[in-house]
């Protein structure tokens, strides 16, 4: 099941308490103080994790508390601290601080690491407090708190390639002609009900990670049909492809519902860089084809996933937009 969204409860471990106590051995009824200081408590931390692409594990288990720890001992000894927490996520969530509303960290690369409740310092036993007016203190500190949050899990995928299209325009079929990704295809709308990611290659020595967005349609940017809670997907995305089927009553215009549904969820999509796509020409007359392609833009391209027409110049096209789009980030 893909899971891109839970919220949760984290606390950390409270610090032990400090102890007091003193030296006592034979003949000497009470020595100087000898207590310990208590251990730390456990942070709860939040870990990058390349293996996982959704944010299942959070489905039932929504609490999560990290041990405190132990108090301090006799003899100067110490509490042991607690054991910390790691929660794996997968690469792309972003965490937020629900009281708030404010996006604490960013865990966009796999491997990064953030504690995201830090646990309480140990209280300091007798022994800290002893001093050359006090030789026999008998106070000890409590440990402190850990940190306590309720934050909301939030999942953008990384993909370098964003295919967004109204449903049944052809996106899945393009994701499984060009990659090994195996999304459920058929010939009716919103048969993708969740995000799609395909490792796809260009030429020789490059490839992209492809990702295709369940269907949008007008007024997704408001909530309406599946595309509200995947538009978020695209916000990470270097190239946007427009994926319009080539039967379309009106293509211009669903371009422009496409386009104007992104740009009104997120306006800095509108400088995305961005192919367009025509799709299924295997299935109109060529002389059909030559008529609709008269009428849109030179630099639209035009394939059949299904029949492999078009799909190299698709793939070059790609590869030209990503290469110019490193460039750009390397000037700026």
């Amino acid at each position: 099941m893909f899971l891109d969204y839970v919220e949760i409860q984290v606390k950390a471990g409270s610090g032990g308490d400090g102890r007091i106590s003193f030296h006592t051995e034979k003949f000497v009824p009470m020595g100087g103080p000898n207590g310990g200081d208590g251990g730390g408590g456990a942070s709860i931390i939040a870990v990058a994790d390349s293996q996982l692409t959704t944010l299942q594990d959070f489905r039932y288990k929504r609490i999560y508390k990290a041990p405190k720890g132990q108090p301090g001992g006799e003899r100067d000894r110490s509490g042991k601290s607690g054991k910390d927490i790691y929660l794996r996520v997968p690469a792309g969530t972003i965490i937020k601080d629900l009281d708030s509303g404010d996006i604490l960290y960013d865990l966009d690369q796999p491997g990064d690491e953030v504690v995201i409740v830090k646990g309480g310092r140990g209280g300091r036993g007798n022994a800290f407090f002893k001093t050359s007016t006090n030789q026999s203190p008998r106070m000890a500190q409590d440990g402190e708190a850990g940190e306590e949050k309720r934050l909301a899990l939030e999942l953008k995928l990384l993909a370098e390639v964003g295919l967004v299209g109204l449903p049944n325009a052809g996106k899945s079929t393009i994701l499984a002609s060009c990659s090994a990704a195996r999304p459920k295809i058929a010939d009716y709308p919103f048969t993708t009900l969740v995000p799609n990611l395909g490792i796809v290659s260009i030429g020789d020595y490059m490839s992209c990670v492809m990702a295709d967005i369940p269907g949008l349609i007008r007024g997704a940017a408001e909530g309406k049909g599946l595309g509200h809670q995947f538009l978020k997907h695209i916000q990470r995305t270097r190239l946007l492809v427009y994926v319009i089927d080539c039967n379309e009553e009106d293509i211009p215009k669903a371009r422009e519902t496409l386009q104007s549904e992104l740009v009104e969820f997120d306006p800095s999509l509108a400088n995305r860089a961005s192919l367009t796509v025509i799709t299924k020409i295997d299935t109109v007359l060529e002389s059909d084809l030559k008529e609709i392609s008269e009428k849109l833009p030179s630099d639209y391209i035009y394939i059949s996933a299904v029949a492999k027409m078009g799909t190299d110049e698709f793939l070059q096209s790609i590869g030209r937009e990503l290469d110019e789009d490193r460039s750009q980030r390397a000037t700026d």
